[in-house]
């Protein structure tokens, strides 16, 4: 990445805290829309177009900067080429390996539109070479998975519900759900009543983010009736002096609403009925044939008339269709409605070169003209411009220009307004020349500046190309109990114990059982055994197990001796070998390792002698220091540093384990703790320290002259 900005008002506790956002393509400028979101390991990309100023590879959104092969799920938002037309080349030509969706309309026009933008693009190219071809295309169409609006689609726990946007038929906005966090991405929207179709809408959630275009940055858009007016009067006056008017559209979009406004002038004003009025366009047909089988998606004005008038207003009485120019007779006043809108190729390009030298034709520009293409140099009427055909060839200008915009994108106050409706506190923006964002983000700063450093304060951002913009979010972690853990609320302060599942970013708690209902998981117990050669009798190996792990339990089966040890592992005894058992887990491997590794030292173990039949009596004289210092060693050996001497040692020490305090009083061998299972456990060692190695009795106090006392110790053992 070129850079990378942060925001924040806290230090998050990881890395995954962050939502990264980066803009491929479309930051800071208008034309080859691509935006990523990552967060808690997924990964969003929002469209993917070409600019229209440029050609090859370098019209592309910088795919490079980005492994596209972490991304789980690309959303086209309409069918624009500055929205759609790479989107065989990420499917064919990198390592994109996630899914795609757009709605239903955008499918339909989304192969014919881009079959044609392959075509031209190999006509216009100098060396004939293309992003993709049609093979590319058609294998990438076959893997779109087309939606509904206002349908939830979730995807490796990405969610998402597209709303109507209002840009063109099938434009979508996209609500999209990450690890609690949500974000909405405007694409190219319109809220302003037109002919044909819908505003866009607003979600009913609130968003963390909001993504939005800022095309217009703080302009503001003449009321649609008056820009009808200025249209129709220009065209008027134009053919009533001799001239052509020409009227570069995208195929679809604008061009099917002022074809309706067209249309319905024509049909008003009779005296016009030999005027002709052309839509050129080598998709125009099939273009119309999909308006008509979308009737249900446009407003109600359209569904009305379909329904109520039996008429389909897209079955044009006034407009001819060109597929080309071939059968096109120019042989005196018209209007032409051609595609594309930014007049760098096609028939647009081809008719705005024959007419231009004269000044009776007029060049009405419809729609939003991108920097560095021929629409947006025309506009500041230069004397001549290049031809397409190239070798330095000029074209004269001398033909009428103007600009009444129907672009079908919001100006600063339907923006603003639609942004007041969301509410979101932090807006990114996007799809707009660098002054007019830069002017968007300045006027909407100033807007929320009474919201800074509280809890409600908007943050804007613009950022560019490759830049990466990274925001801190404080997720909250929510489990839901189910299944037999739920069939009562718990008490306050109580503990619930039980499984913890997660899928994606849903986490639910449940008992062992309930697995299987409840998430879908079995379960299944793994049986453990190991077998060792050891020649010892059982009372010895009971004997040295009891040294670690204290009272065992008998597991006796018939004539097999048998111990259980903490109610997990089981051991069980035979002449000349040692089954250990146990159902493997966590807890019962570690207590299982540590059996296996006291039975294999039994055999080599000092303490390890044989039982005879008789016992043998010998003197083992220690004074009391000698004893205390291998009760000592006996502690020091299970309890390590928790053992602390009291102020005077010879009275005893103090064990303490996790805050519990166990003393332990070497007159008389007694240990005093509040918590039953340290007290035990101490209780236990000092038993068997005094058992196997000093049996004594502490319970007589020693005199001054007991240094060279003795006390009699017992070994079961072999004499010699």
């Amino acid at each position: 990445m070129s850079a990378k900005r942060q925001a924040a008002d806290f230090e998050p506790v990881d890395q995954s805290d962050y939502l990264e956002f980066v803009a491929l393509g479309g930051g800071n400028e208008v034309g080859r829309s691509c935006h990523i979101i990552n967060y808690r390991g997924k990964t969003v990309m929002l469209d993917a177009g070409v600019h229209p100023a440029l050609n090859g590879l370098s019209a592309l959104p910088f795919y490079d900067d980005y492994d596209l092969s972490t991304v789980d799920i690309l959303l086209i938002s309409h069918f624009h080429l500055d929205h759609a037309a790479s989107l065989p080349y990420v499917m064919t030509h990198t390592d994109f390996k996630g899914r795609v969706f757009m709605t239903h309309p955008t499918k339909a026009i989304y192969r014919w539109l881009l079959s044609d933008y392959v075509r031209v693009s190999a006509i216009s190219s100098n060396d004939a070479s293309t992003l993709y071809t049609d093979a590319d295309l058609n294998a990438s169409f076959e893997r779109i998975e087309a939606i509904d609006y206002h349908s939830t689609t979730e995807v490796e726990g990405i969610k998402f519900t597209a709303y109507h946007a209002g840009h063109v038929l099938g434009a979508a906005m996209y609500f999209i759900e990450i690890g609690g966090i949500k974000i909405l991405f405007t694409g190219d929207y319109s809220r302003e009543e037109d002919r044909h179709l819908n505003i866009a809408e607003v979600p009913t959630e609130r968003p963390d983010i909001l993504i939005t275009e800022s095309t217009y940055g703080t302009s503001t858009h003449q009321p649609r009736v008056e820009k009808e007016t200025r249209l129709l009067n220009l065209i008027t006056k134009t053919i009533v002096n001799g001239g052509r008017c020409l009227l570069p559209v995208f195929s679809l979009g604008n061009a099917q609403e002022l074809l309706l406004i067209l249309d319905e002038y024509w049909q008003n004003h009779p005296d016009l009925d030999g005027i002709p009025v052309f839509y050129a366009s080598s998709l125009a047909r099939k273009c119309l044939a999909v308006y008509q089988t979308y009737i249900n998606m446009m407003n109600d004005s359209i569904r009305k008339k379909f329904r109520d008038d039996r008429s389909n207003p897209f079955q044009f009485k006034h407009i001819r269709s060109l597929k080309n120019l071939e059968r096109f007779d120019d042989l005196g006043p018209c209007v032409m409605v051609a595609s594309p809108g930014m007049l760098q190729n096609g028939v647009s390009r081809e008719l705005l070169e024959r007419w231009a030298p004269e000044a009776k034709n007029a060049l009405i520009l419809t729609g939003y003209s991108v920097d560095g293409t021929l629409a947006k140099q025309i506009l500041n009427e230069p004397s001549e411009f290049s031809s397409i055909a190239g070798g330095g060839i000029k074209v004269p200008r001398r033909l009428y220009v103007e600009e009444i915009s129907f672009a079908a994108h919001v100006d600063y106050k339907q923006n603003s307004e639609f942004i007041d409706l969301v509410n979101a506190t932090n807006i990114i923006l996007v799809h707009g020349e660098q002054t007019n964002m830069g002017r968007l983000k300045s006027a909407l700063l100033s807007k929320y500046k009474d919201l800074r450093q509280t809890e409600n304060e908007v943050k804007v951002f613009n950022p560019r190309n490759s830049e990466e913009l990274r925001l801190p979010f404080r997720g909250v972690k929510v489990a839901k109990v189910m299944g037999s853990l739920a069939a009562k609320p718990p008490m306050d302060g109580q503990i619930i114990s039980g499984i913890l599942v997660q899928k994606n970013f849903e986490m639910s708690v449940m008992a062992a059982d309930d697995l299987k209902e409840f998430s879908g998981l079995t379960t299944s117990s793994v049986i453990q055994r190991q077998s060792i050669a050891v020649e010892v009798s059982a009372e010895l190996v009971k004997f040295h197990l009891e040294q670690m792990f204290g009272t065992l339990k008998d597991a006796t089966v018939g004539s097999g001796i048998g111990y259980t040890i903490m109610d997990s592992v089981n051991v069980f005894w035979k002449p000349k070998s040692i089954v250990i058992e146990w159902a493997g887990n966590m807890l019962n491997d570690a207590i299982a390792d540590s059996v296996l590794a006291i039975l294999l030292s039994v055999e080599s173990s000092p303490m390890s002698v044989k039982i005879s039949s008789k016992p043998s009596h010998c003197k083992a004289a220690f004074n009391r220091p000698e004893k205390i210092e291998r009760v000592l060693v006996f502690l020091d050996s299970q309890f390590g540093s928790a053992v602390e001497p009291m102020d005077n040692p010879d009275d005893g020490v103090y064990i303490n384990i996790d805050g519990h305090i166990a003393t332990v009083n070497f007159r008389n061998m007694d240990v005093i703790c509040s918590y039953e299972p340290l007290r035990s456990r101490v209780t236990h060692v000092l038993d068997h320290a005094v058992d196997t190695i000093l049996p004594f009795d502490f319970g007589k106090e020693e005199s001054e002259n007991s240094d060279e006392s003795s006390s009699s110790i017992t070994i079961k053992g072999e004499t010699n």
